[in-house]
């Protein structure tokens, strides 16, 4: 019987590498949520406050972002996190979805209420403040574009901007609108957009955010494969117990049971194992058992 380990992303998980990125993101969008606010509060647009609320929920999460990654890369002093902190950046991600839910029933509320009631709204505010607001999302998606490919938090932080981006936009919408028709209702309508498209995105990563949670195997990877590859090693007469999830953004985890032949060598098929892991399944953290047959408490666990 033998039994192995792969270990591989010996720097932490992929948000790490882009920390300096998030962290000029969250002070640009944290100095630009407090333009926003005083400026739809003066101008009296819920389109505007619908997006300096959004772009609250920008700081909070890119902040909770920062927190997790560096949590994430801390090592363990209480001997209990046998896995670390790798998953502190995918509570990050839920919480971005809490707010980003929380910020669309916001909107949807204050739209609702406006309905029937005559609000004047200072269209030049809008536009101007909006325009810059695009300008400074732009920006924000161009530094956290090749984070998102990789890490879950940064397709958090990403998300969030493109939601906001939309914002900005809709509010220089909003904005002409009521200047060239002089109905204050299109600011309501737009802010409704706005909360609607939110509350989208946040739907589509807290389905990520639960598939994480829930150990489900990752993305794209076919566990029918991978009992395949396992079986195709020379020396491997069977596959049994393998679990293939996802620890956070970047790093997959396997183990398995392989039924060696009675002269295989063990090492050879460890190691063959783990290259196919590796190399076919980006797999690199794997623990395997190699066994001359398969064993009895195999059998005996019931669930």
């Amino acid at each position: 019987m033998g039994h192995g380990h792969a270990h591989g992303h010996a720097g932490g998980p992929a948000s790490g590498r882009h920390r300096g990125r998030l962290t000029v993101v969250f002070v640009i969008i944290a100095a630009f949520f407090v333009v926003e606010l005083v400026y739809g509060i003066l101008a009296s647009s819920l389109a505007l406050l619908s997006d300096a609320g959004h772009m609250a929920a920008d700081v909070v999460t890119l902040g909770a972002a920062l927190a997790a990654t560096k949590v994430a890369t801390r090592p363990d002093t209480t001997g209990r996190r046998t896995f670390g902190s790798y998953r502190a950046e995918v509570f990050a991600s839920g919480f971005a979805v809490l707010v980003m839910l929380g910020v669309s029933v916001y909107v949807v509320v204050e739209a609702l209420a406006r309905v029937g009631s005559t609000v004047e709204v200072q269209t030049r505010p809008m536009i101007v403040v909006g325009t810059l607001g695009l300008v400074v999302n732009v920006v924000a998606l161009v530094m956290l574009r090749a984070g998102a490919g990789e890490s879950l938090v940064m397709r958090g932080a990403y998300l969030e901007v493109v939601a906001d981006t939309a914002g900005s936009v809709g509010v220089v919408v909003a904005g002409v609108l009521v200047a060239t028709t002089g109905q204050t209702g299109w600011d309501a309508g737009v802010a409704l957009a706005i909360g609607a498209f939110v509350a989208v995105r946040g739907v589509m990563l807290g389905r990520q955010v639960l598939a994480v949670l829930g150990q489900h195997a990752p993305e794209g990877l076919d566990v029918d494969e991978v009992v395949a590859d396992l079986r195709a090693i020379e020396g491997v007469g069977d596959v049994h117990d393998l679990h293939v999830w996802v620890l956070t953004s970047g790093m997959n985890v396997a183990t398995a049971h392989l039924v060696a032949d009675g002269s295989a060598d063990v090492d050879v098929i460890l190691a063959d194992a783990r290259a196919a892991l590796r190399d076919r399944h980006d797999v690199e953290h794997a623990t395997l058992q190699v066994e001359g047959a398969r064993a009895p408490e195999c059998h005996s666990v019931d669930w």
